[in-house]
């Protein structure tokens, strides 16, 4: 079901958030220790979006175990940054293996990442893809539930929505039917981490001048917490502010 990664601070190499922690992106690949609903490993692909001067991600996916990739190997140890967004991949059944199905998916400023799966696809997702223009629907980047997530999302990024409250709304559109679903998403723009928990695990570390989020802590230090159930989380490299979820207030 996915392991996701939200880090805002000092620029570090890609590699110290995501290779070289005892228990990192890359370990969660082949040993996750609180996966939920279903998966074991994490080895249908991964993705990596990073933050530089221009206010654009760069992103960097293929649909491999990341272990395999000695190119992302050796560019992690050299590149640093001080927003990143990576996901590691467990295909839900009956959903491609390909590179664009891997998270972060992207649009300007925007990175995004979903742990879980939308119970009753494609069919619960119907009505909700009728917001979208017909465009977006002919041009999705792949054919699985995270990529119509992001396509609605993305729709109201476009058009000004409070980022914060955009996420809400793409949530209520699933859980108020189909609650079952595992919602855990991951949005950030370079400054800002917006994030849910429904279904999924969630931990947050606050350092010097940075915050993580992280489907599971990557290492055992106590600076570690993990968020509640069906909560909201949105922070920068300042604060973090967490928000409890209740389905019937959802828009």
């Amino acid at each position: 079901m996915c392991r996701h990664l939200g880090y805002l601070g000092p620029p570090v190499p890609l590699a110290e958030l995501l290779l070289d922690p005892a228990h990192s992106l890359l370990e969660q690949t082949w040993s996750p220790r609180d996966m939920r609903g279903g998966g074991t490993v994490n080895v249908d692909g991964f993705g990596v979006g990073w933050y530089e001067d221009d206010g654009e991600p760069a992103r960097y996916r293929a649909a491999v175990p990341m272990w395999t990739d000695t190119a992302f190997a050796g560019l992690a140890r050299r590149q640093r940054a001080g927003a990143v967004l990576a996901a590691v991949r467990s295909a839900t059944v009956g959903m491609p293996v390909i590179e664009t199905a891997c998270a972060p998916f992207a649009d300007g400023r925007w990175s995004f990442s979903h742990n879980g799966v939308v119970a009753g696809w494609p069919e619960s997702l119907a009505k909700a893809a009728g917001d979208l223009d017909v465009v977006d629907l002919m041009t999705l980047e792949a054919p699985t539930d995270s990529a119509v997530l992001w396509a609605l999302l993305r729709h109201r990024l476009r058009r000004g929505a409070d980022p914060a409250e955009a996420v809400r709304e793409v949530l209520g559109q699933v859980v108020r039917t189909r609650p079952e679903s595992r919602m855990n998403l991951l949005l950030t723009d370079g400054t800002t981490l917006i994030a849910t928990t429904w279904g999924h695990a969630l931990s947050v570390r606050r350092g010097e001048g940075s915050v993580t989020v992280s489907s599971e802590p990557f290492g055992d230090d106590e600076q570690w917490t993990a968020v509640p159930d069906r909560s909201l989380v949105v922070a920068d490299s300042r604060d973090v502010r967490v928000q409890p979820v209740d389905e019937g207030e959802l828009p």
